[in-house]
């Protein structure tokens, strides 16, 4: 039995485990689907899971990450009746020996959680309608989470979606490396450009967290990472999950609504090569606001829809930061598949930005008709 079938079958009480597969195409845990053969005494077992490795170089604490699910979970058996029939959260699967995790001998943590059936997820969004459903899960999910104490909640990554914080280590990686920015080569050019766009934006980049200070926005439970492909669709195209729930945690509703515009209004996707080609499209963004206004009215307050358009302004730009940081200090947090994945990944964003940037009027008028 290979090392992964072995590891899996801590996580199957009854049976044998069959198979395990590559999944999906995550920047930063290790995932797997894992099939097994349940016993014909209990033919309801599900037979598919997903198995996981927690990456503990961004999840410094793993069972952070574990503990939240667990308490999602709780969370939603007690206040089932707001759910929705065909909607659908993943829970954990407890080892053999009933614990939460597997450790294995390295120390890795592994966890097995649910698997949704009968669903896909899109890389890029693909109609409207598709757009639609992707505003009402978010939406969905939210509304499911907003009653659930955010004291409850770890941070699973500290600092995370806190754009200052990410400012101030770019600049020590910045001071590091700075030197070798030399040349006109396209690399060379590419690295000034988004040096000079990010020294553009520093002082504007702390507007939610003034806000935040400031007392205008507040700390709620949020998904942390809603991006197109985190949201599952049924067969009839209607959203039914919403998965990839490490980043779990405290923190402002604006990161997400942000973050699943950002995803969802680049057609091109956040990995293609033209960047320069690359535009938020409004028309995708309204009826993914159209969809997640259509259950949020209830959890959003006067000053919520005052940061919108900042936070999807916000979200972008912070991303590209991430990326051009990373790719920097040589491509530690995010995979890659070249040396110059994450600058060009940062190019994206940074072109995505300046294409809400040029649309502002737009969208914040788009924003103002749609919440009356």
């Amino acid at each position: 039995m290979s090392t992964l079938r072995k590891l899996a079958s801590q996580f199957v009480a009854e049976g044998e485990v069959v198979a395990v597969e590559p999944l999906g195409n995550g920047n930063i845990n290790s995932t797997f689907l894992v099939t097994a053969r349940p016993e014909t005494t209990n033919p309801a077992k599900p037979s598919r899971f997903v198995l996981q490795k927690i990456n503990a170089q961004v999840f410094q604490q793993p069972e952070h990450v574990i503990q939240n699910m667990v308490v999602l979970s709780e969370h939603l058996r007690e206040g089932a009746g707001g759910q929705s029939l065909y909607w659908q959260t993943p829970q954990i699967i407890p080892t053999i020996d009933e614990h939460n995790f597997w450790q294995d001998e390295a120390g890795d943590y592994w966890r097995a959680i649910s698997f949704i059936e009968n669903s896909q997820v899109l890389e890029t969004i693909k109609t409207l309608a598709h757009a639609r459903e992707v505003g009402y899960g978010l939406a969905m999910f939210h509304r499911l989470i907003s009653d659930l104490p955010v004291k409850k909640l770890a941070n699973t990554i500290e600092d995370f979606h806190i754009t200052p914080s990410y400012l101030e280590f770019y600049g020590k990686v910045l001071r590091k490396y700075q030197a070798t920015f030399v040349g006109d080569s396209d690399q060379s050019q590419a690295i000034r450009y988004c040096m000079e766009f990010i020294e553009a934006r520093q002082a504007w980049a702390h507007v939610l967290e003034n806000a935040k200070a400031d007392g205008h926005l507040q700390l709620r439970p949020i998904h942390g990472d809603p991006k197109v492909n985190n949201i599952m669709l049924g067969t009839d195209g209607r959203a039914v999950s919403l998965i990839d729930l490490d980043t779990l945690q405290p923190g402002l509703i604006h990161y997400d609504i942000g973050d699943c515009l950002r995803s969802s209004c680049n057609r091109l996707g956040e990995e293609t090569e033209d960047w320069d080609q690359v535009v938020f499209d409004v028309a995708l963004a309204k009826s993914m606001l159209e969809g997640y206004f259509s259950l949020a009215q209830d959890f959003l307050t006067e000053q919520d829809y005052r940061y919108l358009y900042d936070a999807i302004r916000l979200i972008a730009f912070e991303l590209g930061l991430r990326f051009f940081t990373d790719y920097l200090a040589g491509n530690i947090y995010f995979t890659v598949k070249h040396p110059t994945h994450n600058l060009n990944r940062a190019l994206v964003q940074f072109k995505l930005t300046e294409s809400i940037e040029s649309q502002a009027d737009t969208i914040k008028a788009m924003i103002e008709t749609m919440r009356k």
